[in-house]
């Protein structure tokens, strides 16, 4: 089985990420924390508004690559470990 952790470096120093939900609270908070809106996030990113909000709530459906880019975009570390 796979586990997904994250390296934040002020809300959550190392945990486990479980589903979508819990990326998209990353997003958010990361996002707000830098005091940016969604729109400014999605023309740094190249994506559009309606993807920052399916992704910081938590659709599951979210497009992997765009979703990752928008991670890196917000310096989120995001690692597979095996348990």
């Amino acid at each position: 089985m796979l586990c997904f952790y994250v390296v934040y470096y002020i809300i959550i120093p190392r945990g486990n990420i479980m589903n979508a939900k819990q990326i998209g609270n990353l997003v958010r908070n990361k996002r707000k924390e830098l005091g940016i809106t969604q729109a400014y996030l999605a023309a740094v990113a190249n994506t559009g508004v309606r993807f920052i909000s399916d992704l910081e709530n938590g659709k599951p459906t979210v497009e992997l690559e765009k979703t990752l880019h928008v991670l890196r975009v917000l310096n989120i570390k995001l690692g597979v470990i095996e348990s």
